[in-house]
């Protein structure tokens, strides 16, 4: 349905919904990129570059507001930018989104870098940069940045959950660590540091890689030489599926632990070879469609009928997918409590007093909620650990 060619024009067309119902406040309100019969989002994505495998995320989005039957009567357009994961090309969409496309607010733009680069401009302009596609912590900092929100747990919550877990299962563990030199990664590293506690110094090598490196070869081989029987692994997708990969080609078989944002069965466990990541474990917060125990969940039949009839190109096996119709079912919820104050202010307003929101993909006890205070909408997450198919739960109850 999405051919390579139309992208450009799909990801900056008009998304047209027919008119829902909502609640109506009884003066209508409207700040740029809002009105009687449209809504404007912008958002920044890495279609292209070496963040590319989570472009979908935004494409899910699109066809989920391509799907739905409306929000208040109105239509909703994303205007979905192409940046590359480059923080400068994020910065000039940004500001043509805001300036010349005149967007009511940013939604779900992604990577922790390029949120950074423009989160002073919108905080200054007074435009929600709401629900960012990457969890470091100063996403929730509504008393210095209180136009910015961010979503999914933050990164030191998971990695603090998957460095408990990796001291109490092996606590004789030698520890060899493999992180993105960037904020997400310095945040990932934290938190795990912060999980494992005295168990630190059981930490035997500690390497970073470089988002423009052709490959992570070299640091899984040092990391293998430096005795490490443990692994942690913070990688976006690509590069997760080379470390595996590489891991099982040098004959290196640590216990592995993986952070959540490069665990996708789709973009990074296939890739690498299936059989080469069985045992893994990492934290989850959302249905992993491959898991068989959700395969006849309402929720998960629903996604695959939307995916199969609004983005049939999409991997149904990409946990990205899920986690960009989520988004957008949280964005649909603000903006019906919205009503018909479709001010900036409001959008902001209504995004920090979101109460228990079930989303259908979420895990069971994961529901999100947010205040004047508390900018971080999810901070449940369960073990999960992979079966050579899919992510397992490790726990029965929630």
């Amino acid at each position: 349905m999405f051919k390579r060619a139309f992208w450009p024009a799909l990801l900056a067309s008009v998304v047209a919904v027919t008119s829902g119902t909502g609640s109506a406040s009884a003066q209508k309100k409207y700040d740029s990129g809002a009105s009687d019969t449209e809504i404007k989002i912008g958002q920044t994505m890495p279609y292209s570059g070496p963040a590319s495998s989570y472009g979908t995320i935004g494409l899910a989005m699109a066809a989920y507001f391509e799907k739905i039957s409306g929000v208040n009567g109105r239509k909703i357009t994303l205007l979905s930018r192409d940046d590359g994961f480059q923080s400068s090309k994020t910065v000039e969409m940004t500001r043509m989104l805001v300036e010349s496309d005149e967007v009511l607010f940013m939604a779900a733009s992604l990577g922790t870098a390029p949120n950074i680069a423009v989160q002073k401009y919108l905080n200054g302009k007074k435009v929600p940069q709401l629900f960012v596609a990457t969890g470091a912590t100063r996403w929730s900092d509504p008393a210095n940045f209180p136009w910015t929100m961010g979503w999914q747990p933050s990164y030191q919550i998971e990695g603090a959950i998957l460095g408990r877990y990796t001291i109490g299962a092996h606590p004789a563990a030698k520890i060899g660590i493999l992180y993105q030199s960037d904020d997400s990664g310095k945040d990932y590293i934290k938190g795990f540091k912060a999980g494992l506690g005295d168990a630190t110094k059981q930490i035997v090598a500690e390497i970073s890689y470089e988002l423009t490196d052709p490959t992570v070869d070299s640091q899984i081989v040092a990391l293998k030489t430096a005795g490490a029987d443990t692994f942690f692994l913070h990688a976006n997708p690509r590069f997760s599926a080379q470390a595996i990969r590489r891991a099982y080609e040098v004959n290196w078989r640590p216990a592995m632990i993986m952070a959540s944002v490069g665990a996708s069965v789709g973009s990074a466990l296939a890739p690498a070879g299936l059989e080469k990541s069985v045992g893994a474990v990492t934290a989850a917060y959302l249905k992993d469609p491959a898991d068989k125990v959700w395969e006849n969940d309402k929720a998960l039949l629903d996604w695959a009928a939307f995916m199969k009839q609004w983005y049939p190109r999409g991997n149904l096996n990409d946990g990205s997918n899920v986690y960009g119709y989520s988004l957008a079912q949280t964005i649909v919820a603000v903006l019906r409590q919205c009503g018909d104050n479709l001010t900036r202010e409001n959008v902001m307003k209504q995004a920090a007093s979101l109460k228990n929101l079930e989303l259908p993909m979420a895990l069971p006890g994961v529901r999100l909620n947010t205040s004047p205070e508390k900018f971080l909408p999810i901070e449940e997450m369960r073990l999960v650990r992979f079966d050579g198919t899919s992510w397992v739960l490790m726990e029965a109850k929630p």
